[in-house]
Formats: structure tokens, C-alpha cells, sequence
């Protein structure tokens, strides 16, 4: 039998977990286990409340964010892209699957763990740019 990548670890805890309403120590378990430090911070930032959901309006245009140590990063799901070095430096390199701020991503959004913000959509391109070129 193949054993489950990354993603479809995550894919079946975060689908079960949303019918559940919560993580179990069963989940918690094996996110530890598949994912090591990287869930470990990733359950930090969804605990401390650093996935943030922004919602453009009137467009309607959505953009995840995750606050993390240095700035914040700019999330694309549906992609499985992040702007942060080690999206660039190991996922590029397929030395893992995902960073920790796309694994706290899709763990807020199966429970509903994240912030919503509204913004007008004036505001749009300035975020974006500082999103996704920060300055040092």
C-alpha cells in the first residue's frame, strides 16, 4: 500500500475535523508526526491568531494571510503557494510538501480558526504589493 503524502494527510484530518468541529488527540498526533516543528508552529499561529482572511470589498476578493515572525505572508491555497523562504528554498526544491503557514492555512479554514477583515477594495493593490514584496 502507498503511504499518504503530506497533503493527503492534511486533506483527510482537516475534512474530518470540520465534521467534527474540532482536532482530536488522535489528529494531533499525526499532524505531529507527519509534519514535526512545522505543525508545531503552525498550530502556534492558528492558536495565537495569525490567519487572517481578507475579504475585498465590493469585489469580493478574497487573500489569505499569515502573520508570521519576520512579516507577514501571503497564502494562495488553492495553489498551495506561500511567499515565505521556506516555501521557496525547501518546497521548490521538493525537499517537503508544505510550509507551515499553507499547514495552518487549511487547518483555520476546515475549523473556522481565523480572522475575518473587510477591506475596500482601494486598499487592494497596496496590500497585495506589500505582501508580496516586503521591504527587509
Amino acid at each position: 500500500m502507498e503511504k499518504e503524502s503530506e497533503e493527503e494527510v492534511l486533506e483527510t484530518i482537516c475534512r474530518k475535523a470540520k465534521e467534527r468541529d474540532r482536532l482530536t488527540g488522535e489528529d494531533l498526533a499525526k499532524l505531529y508526526e507527519v509534519f514535526g516543528q512545522r505543525f508545531a508552529k503552525a498550530y502556534e499561529a492558528i492558536k495565537e491568531k495569525r490567519v487572517k482572511k481578507y475579504i475585498f470589498k465590493p469585489s469580493g476578493r478574497t487573500v489569505w494571510v499569515v502573520v508570521g515572525k519576520e512579516r507577514d505572508y501571503l497564502i494562495m491555497p488553492d495553489a498551495g503557494f506561500c511567499t515565505c523562504d521556506d516555501f521557496y528554498f525547501r518546497v521548490l526544491d521538493k525537499e517537503i510538501h508544505l510550509c507551515y503557514h499553507l499547514i495552518a492555512q487549511k487547518i483555520a479554514k476546515s475549523l473556522g480558526w481565523y480572522e475575518t477583515i473587510t477591506e475596500d477594495d482601494s486598499l487592494y493593490e497596496t496590500l497585495m504589493s506589500e505582501w508580496k514584496n516586503p521591504t527587509p
